[in-house]
């Protein structure tokens, strides 16, 4: 299947995203103490298939644990768009919110629960 490229933001507008990426077939549910109360359906890319359009200077850094990832927020309205990592293969990587994209009903896709806990 062809990459599309969505479109994102927070819900001020003040963060907007564009993401390249195969249509998503499934949605991973993120274990961690943090994905797990915010309900993020999220979907991994690497980081070329990424681009922030507008918006750096509104987004905070939130880490814990292991400070390996960079769950990032808009501080404006709150809501997490998307967290920059490293995959497990040394791979700069992010994990998208698919509720944050435009057009998509993240809803619809089938759940696969994604250790994020162990990590």
């Amino acid at each position: 299947m062809p990459d599309t490229t969505y479109r994102g933001g927070c819900h001020c507008g003040a963060v907007r995203f564009s993401v390249t990426m195969a249509a998503p077939e499934q949605a991973y549910a993120c274990n961690c103490s943090i994905c797990g109360r915010s309900g993020w359906l999220l979907a991994f890319v690497g980081a070329e298939a990424f681009h922030l359009e507008t918006g750096e200077g509104s987004l905070t850094d939130y880490q814990f644990g292991k400070r390996q990832l960079h769950h990032t927020f808009c501080r404006t309205c709150g809501v997490r768009p998307f967290s920059r990592g490293t995959s497990p293969e040394g791979k700069a990587t992010v994990a998208v919110n698919l509720r944050c994209l435009e057009g998509l009903d993240a809803t619809a896709l089938p759940v696969h629960k994604f250790d994020g806990a162990s990590l």
